[in-house]
């Protein structure tokens, strides 16, 4: 009851402050439309023009909300379900609009980087808060943008171009004031780190480099967690037509999964994750119709998991997975329409102790073009051609499409159709007693209609979306009883009816302003299975309800935000959870408070894995970037 209490404060404050008209002698807050030009699309449009539904999570939030990783931002974002095993981002799940974790593509400057092997992993990247722009959440089946496995959406992390020289600190301590009373050094509960970075900018490039190491004890039996960084980013711009672009990364995860994926006999287990990534991309512009933007990523990733941490001789799995993606994409402007085209090649390979030895290749061509009539109506229409080394050819096309009504209205349409291709461990896994693979999957296929509008007046902003989304041969991992291991099939069909919408209001001058949003998210989900009697794995796993309220208050130097949220799966209890950051700026220096899970709510978000109770955080930041 406290948390709803909590909500209904943050809607009446939202109520207060849309009446005022801000102080007087002071400068007011200007509401700008920012013409964001978002990498990942391939037409390269300002985000005013965008015909889809896209959650931008920008820097200025970034700074303002109590989380210290990825993981953990993403929770704020609507219809974004994230289902973390561990503490402050270990191992962390991540879905879009009921969806499950492998239907999602994950992007860093739009390009490829999600784990061949599993979603389980693809959350595990080395890129620090401090070097991210701002994070987009594009909604939908998206293969004429995305390619396959864009069937619920992507996420798409943008970094920072830096402007000057500048060096970064940040260090931390925290804990929940809680002695671990099952382990036998009756320590208290804690977690530490420390973040390095810097930048150097030059006239023909620039550059940052981040490092990091986070650890903790855990927050319960068998939960401690090392996490190592590091990120480097370089941009070259020879001259005015051409640009390079040079990513590199190493994340390292190693923690006690106690429960997180065969509770309880698990107790005992641990994983080791270690992520490498390399990516190139570059923009030449040939002329001022003609643009070519070539690009190459690869990722590897190891995941070590001991089912006896103890004992490495029995129950470990080992997982080597490669994955290179090489893009070739075009865009030139006619009299008549933009037009885009390319093609993308995708190789995948992996080498493991109970998956085996295998390897697939995915071959794309797009073409599309974007058209504005009347200077009102904006249409982008496509289509994607894919081949797949293992099921042959497909062809998803998909129209986005918005009419602007005034300088404060429009209205948004669109329809678009995916494809899911199954992951090594769907179709190979060999885990007997528990689970094992299905290697005659078939790929999910998916079509969706949305519709809605948007409303900018000032500082205030509101949009509201429904959609329709049919996912024939959806993946399911079933059992007809406990005696048999999880097996995948083609068995079921997922129909989802959603609805969402969000609301965000800023008022006040340039040092002493309110910033207020709220989110709403509903989903009624319809599983059809062809054997009803069957356990399912995942099918009633979708969230039901999702609220998100943020409130934060700057003065000067300080700010404070109070955010909340509330989650309703299916098959789980609903839950309030209340964080607050507080923080104190002093020129280039920086002290924040985070209180995470204020009432100390019990929860579950995936598996049977408790999740943290309450929780502070104090810490430092030097900030000369």
């Amino acid at each position: 009851m406290k948390n709803s209490y909590v909500l209904l404060a943050m809607l009446g404050t939202s109520l207060f402050t849309y009446a005022q008209e801000g102080v007087k002698g002071e400068e007011p807050i200007k509401d700008k439309m920012e013409e964001i030009v978002i990498y990942n699309q391939r037409l390269q449009l300002p985000s005013s023009l965008k015909n889809r539904n896209i959650t931008f999570i920008n820097k200025e939030q970034i700074k303002q909300l109590p989380v210290s990783s990825i993981n953990e931002l993403l929770s704020y974002a609507t219809g974004v379900d994230i289902r973390q095993r561990g503490p402050f981002g270990t191992q962390t799940d991540f879905s879009i609009d009921g969806g499950s974790f492998e239907q999602n593509v994950l992007l860093l400057n739009g390009q490829k980087i999600s784990d061949p092997q599993t979603g389980h992993n693809s959350l595990n990247v080395p890129i620090p808060l401090e070097a991210i722009e701002r994070i987009e959440i594009v909604r939908g089946p998206s293969a004429r943008l995305y390619g396959v496995n864009s069937l619920t959406g992507v996420v798409n992390i943008v970094t920072r171009n830096p402007k000057q020289d500048g060096l970064f600190a940040n260090t931390y301590i925290g804990s929940s004031f809680k002695k671990d009373k099952d382990g036998d050094h009756g320590e208290l509960y804690n977690n530490r780190g420390v973040q390095l970075g810097g930048t150097l900018v030059r006239k023909k490039d620039n550059h940052m480099l981040f490092g990091s190491h986070d650890s903790g004890n855990g927050t319960r039996y068998n939960t401690a967690y090392h996490n190592n960084k590091i990120f480097y980013q370089g941009n070259y711009i020879p001259n005015e037509n051409n640009a390079i672009m040079v990513l590199a990364g190493h994340a390292r995860s190693s923690f006690g999964a106690n429960g997180f994926y065969a509770a309880p006999g698990d107790k005992e287990s641990k994983e080791v994750v270690s992520t490498s990534m390399l990516n190139i991309s570059s923009r030449h512009y040939l002329n001022d119709r003609f643009t070519l933007m070539p690009s190459v990523a690869y990722r590897y990733n190891f995941d070590d998991y001991r089912y006896f941490r103890n004992n490495l001789s029995k129950a470990r799995s080992r997982h080597y997975s490669h994955a290179i993606t090489a893009n070739l994409r075009g865009e030139y402007l006619t009299d008549f329409a933009k037009l885009a085209f390319g093609g993308e090649m995708r190789y995948e390979e992996i080498n493991s102790t109970n998956i085996g030895d295998h390897s697939k290749s995915n071959y794309g061509l797009y073409a599309e073009m974007q058209k504005e009539f009347f200077d009102r109506l904006d249409v982008n229409v496509g289509a994607y051609v894919n081949y797949n080394t293992k099921y042959g050819w497909e062809v998803f096309p998909g129209i986005d499409a918005s009419y602007t009504f005034n300088e404060h209205w429009k209205a948004v349409f669109n329809a678009g159709t995916a494809s899911r291709i199954p992951s090594f461990t769907d179709l190979y896994l060999d885990q007997r007693p528990g689970n094992i693979g299905n290697p005659d999957l078939l790929p999910e296929k998916a079509y969706q209609i949305e519709f809605g509008g948007k409303y900018v007046n000032k500082g205030f902003r509101a949009e509201a979306f429904a959609f329709y989304r049919d996912i024939n041969d959806f993946i399911d991992w079933i059992r007809v009883d406990v005696t048999v291991p999880y097996q995948p099939y083609n068995a079921s069909k997922n129909k989802t009816k959603g609805f969402n919408t969000a609301l965000k209001y800023k008022l006040g001058t340039q040092n002493k302003y309110w910033d207020l949003g709220l989110s709403y998210t509903y989903l009624s989900p319809k599983v059809e299975n062809n054997d009803a009697a069957k356990i399912s794995k995942y099918a009633i796993e979708s969230l039901k309800h999702q609220v998100v309220g943020t409130v934060n208050y700057t003065y000067n130097q300080f700010s404070t935000t109070l955010a909340n949220r509330f989650n309703e799966r299916i098959s789980y209890k609903s839950y309030w959870i209340t964080d607050l950051r507080v923080n104190y700026n002093l020129k280039k220096y920086n002290v924040y408070l985070d209180a995470q899970n204020i009432f100390d709510t019990t929860y579950i978000e995936a598996g049977a894995v408790p999740m943290p109770g309450r929780w502070f955080m104090l810490g430092l930041k030097y900030n000369g970037l």
